[in-house]
């Protein structure tokens, strides 16, 4: 089944902020990057479930699952979750950083949607 894929208003906030650094840092790389990371984005609506369990899951009372975009050192986490007739990407971010809080996971899923 393919579901629609929905970035929550923070995960384009995210999207939006790593793009203006890859930008800034190799402008002729980066709308190459964008595009392939669309396209990864996009994989998600058929069988989403292939992707592992975050390791934020179990701090709020939704599945959350995280999706691994880039080579090292630049790999981006996909923060999202399933809902019936969609995926919700909740967060972008790179995957060095230190893991959601509950209260950032809240946040990220109140947010309304992007588009």
């Amino acid at each position: 089944m393919s579901r629609r894929v929905v970035l929550q208003r923070l995960a384009t906030n995210d999207l939006v902020a790593a793009y203006r650094w890859a930008a800034a840092k190799m402008p002729d790389a980066a709308a190459r990057w964008l595009i392939r990371f669309e396209s990864a984005l996009e994989t998600l609506a058929d069988n989403p479930e292939r992707c592992p369990f975050a390791r934020e899951n179990g701090k709020v009372g939704i599945e959350v699952r995280e999706h691994l975009f880039g080579k090292r050192p630049h790999v981006f986490r996909v923060i999202f979750t399933i809902e019936d007739e969609s995926v919700r990407v909740l967060r972008i971010l790179r995957a060095q950083r230190r893991f959601l809080t509950r209260e950032q996971l809240e946040q990220a899923a109140e947010a309304d949607d992007a588009d």
